[in-house]
């Protein structure tokens, strides 16, 4: 029993669908049918159908707002013909039939009239014509201020489009002079790379030169307690030491003149020998004492 109420009673889903796609095709029938078309032929989709069914909400929820807005557009416009008429009959009752008027006075009627649609007033009563003036001029007021603050914004603008042509203008000027400027610096640099390649390669030749000088100290002996100074101190004492056995060996340059007596030979030989060691003796004592007195 079950199974056949459930064949028989679609699912809700199933319902809402069909309702939907029912209220879809009424609502195109009658919008095509308002334009003497026939409906095309399309799948309905959930998609399609549940966009269309949006439209058709929408639409005619604003069906119904222009409906009852018309509506009451033509209860107004009645009311307002009754009125029409009423004061018409009125007018002619008095003698004031349009008919009856002069033309000037039409005329002026007209121009009332006229004045009172575009002041968006109802009735030609002076007081509603002065309440009308004085939102007019209100609005002309704000409107001038709005005026005067554009102008103002204006002006501004204005003179900032004005400096920013001329900072436009110095731009493309300094543009045009590092343009020109291009080629003479592009050959300056070649030229600075070029000696700085050459420098480059006298700084390694140099360095070398250096190591190499380096080097031939260390084998010398080279340290850096031999300055100038004590290069110059030792070469005065060496000048003192040749000066004080330069009477020495002069001495025994003239024993070559002697006879040649073994034993005195030998004697003179010791002697001068014994000199010699002093002096030796005494030069580096001096050489000691002046590396001492250096450091």
């Amino acid at each position: 029993m079950s199974d056949s109420v459930s064949l028989i009673d679609p699912p809700p889903t199933e319902s809402r669908d069909a309702a939907r796609i029912a209220d879809v095709k009424a609502w195109l029938a009658s919008q095509f049918e308002a334009s003497a078309k026939e409906v095309p032929a399309f799948e309905y989709t959930s998609r399609s159908v549940a966009h269309l069914y949006n439209l058709a909400t929408l639409s005619q929820a604003k069906t119904k707002a222009a409906n009852i807005v018309a509506a009451d557009f033509r209860q107004k416009a009645a009311e307002y013909r009754s009125q029409a008429a009423r004061i018409r009959e009125i007018l002619e009752n008095v003698g004031l039939a349009q008919e009856s008027l002069p033309s000037n006075v039409v005329s002026s009627a007209q121009v009332l009239a006229n004045v009172a649609n575009l002041l968006n007033i109802r009735d030609t009563e002076l007081s509603s014509f002065l309440v009308a003036m004085g939102d007019i001029s209100l609005r002309k007021t704000a409107v001038e201020e709005k005026r005067a603050k554009v102008q103002k914004e204006s002006k501004i603008l204005l003179d900032y489009t004005r400096k920013a042509i001329a900072r436009l203008t110095y731009l493309k000027r300094t543009l045009g002079q590092l343009e020109d400027d291009v080629a003479p610096c592009e050959a300056q640099m070649e030229n600075w790379k070029t000696n700085l390649a050459v420098m480059a390669s006298k700084e390694r030749q140099y360095l070398q030169q250096y190591n190499n000088y380096k080097a031939l100290l260390n084998r010398v002996g080279y340290t850096p307690e031999i300055s100038h100074g004590v290069l110059v101190e030792m070469a005065e004492h060496r000048k003192e030491l040749e000066k004080k056995t330069k009477p020495i060996l002069d001495t025994l340059r003239s024993y070559q003149d002697l006879p040649p007596d073994k034993a005195l030979a030998a004697l003179a030989i010791e002697d001068k020998k014994r000199q010699y060691a002093a002096a030796e003796k005494y030069l580096e004592d001096v050489l000691h004492s002046a590396l001492a007195t250096n450091d």
